[in-house]
Formats: structure tokens, C-alpha cells, sequence
């Protein structure tokens, strides 16, 4: 039987705000040996359920076995996995910049403008660069302008992303629930 390929997967698990539900929560990507390339969590469109938004390289199997394990924990809400065309995804990267290089190179300047970044902050020491979009742009972006040698720092954000359909997937279980209470 041929292994199958890794694919980037995100998935969106809904929890009650408990603390201690992160660890529950990355525990079961600990188990299975998958590691997480990003996470962020916010509080989401429903009041008291917060949304977390995980990416990790991985095969389907491993990843239905890790949502299973995850919507088992009893205060998670619902947790679904996700590729890339299911969603709309964001992210965003600041780079801070060494001023003097800015201003000696006026081509970093066009870079930045070609990249559609904005340049957020200026003073004598570095400049601060912002980019929202995809996680590819983000990345293309700190290699151009690291080829420059002027990036001082530079960090990304976790995935943010919502679905293509009209409303969190959360929603239609929590109706359901409410129906079936």
C-alpha cells in the first residue's frame, strides 16, 4: 500500500473559554507526532465559544484520527479539518528594516510597493513593513527583501481563516443541538 502524500491541512476547533482546553487541545497533535506550523486563537462570531485555527503538514488519516481525538475532549464544541480551497485564509508579516539601507536602495522601496505592503512606522533606526495575505506572499516578501540585507527582525502571524459558506459550520451544530437539547 502506497503512503500517502503530506498536505498542509488547517482545522478550526470551537471550545467553551476553560483554561487548560490549549494543552487538551495540542495534545492530541503531540500524540500522533504531527507537528503544528501555526496556531492562533480568538474569541469567535459566537459569544462564549472561542475559535482556533491550527495548521500542520500531515496526511488525512492522521489528521481525521487528531479532530476525532480533539472533538472527544468536553469542552470543545466541533472540530473539522479543512485544505487550502475550503477556506479563506489570511495572514500577516511584519518586517522591520534597517532605515538608512531603505533609503539608500531606493529599489527596497519599490519591492515593498510591488509586494502590496504598507510601510506602518519610520524613525531613524529601522522601518516597519506590514503584508497581509497568503502565507506563500508573506514568506516571498522577507526573501526579497532579505536579499537586500537590510531585515533587522521579521515575524508572521498564525493563519486566520473563516469558510466559503454562509456561516460557521459551529453555528448549524449548535443549532442542531439546541433543537435535539
Amino acid at each position: 500500500m502506497k503512503k500517502e502524500q503530506k498536505k498542509l491541512y488547517t482545522l478550526l476547533v470551537y471550545s467553551e473559554n476553560v483554561a487548560g482546553i490549549l494543552n487538551q487541545v495540542t495534545a492530541a497533535f503531540t500524540r500522533r507526532q504531527v507537528n503544528i506550523e501555526s496556531l492562533n486563537v480568538s474569541a469567535s462570531s459566537i459569544p462564549g465559544v472561542h475559535k482556533y485555527t491550527i495548521t500542520a503538514w500531515s496526511d488525512e488519516d492522521q489528521i481525521q484520527k487528531i479532530v476525532g481525538q480533539i472533538e472527544k475532549k468536553i469542552d470543545v464544541v466541533k472540530a473539522n479539518y479543512f485544505t487550502d480551497d475550503q477556506l479563506f485564509i489570511r495572514e500577516s508579516g511584519l518586517y522591520k528594516l534597517a532605515t538608512q539601507m531603505v533609503l539608500d536602495n531606493p529599489e527596497v522601496s519599490r519591492t515593498i510597493r510591488r509586494y502590496g505592503a504598507s510601510i506602518i512606522e519610520v524613525n531613524p533606526t529601522y522601518t516597519i513593513v506590514m503584508k497581509f495575505g497568503l502565507t506563500e506572499d508573506i514568506i516571498s516578501l522577507f526573501r526579497a527583501l532579505d536579499a537586500f540585507g537590510c531585515v533587522l527582525q521579521y515575524t508572521r502571524s498564525g493563519r486566520i481563516a473563516v469558510t466559503r459558506g454562509m456561516q460557521e459550520q459551529v453555528s448549524e451544530f449548535l443549532e442542531e443541538r439546541e433543537k435535539n437539547g
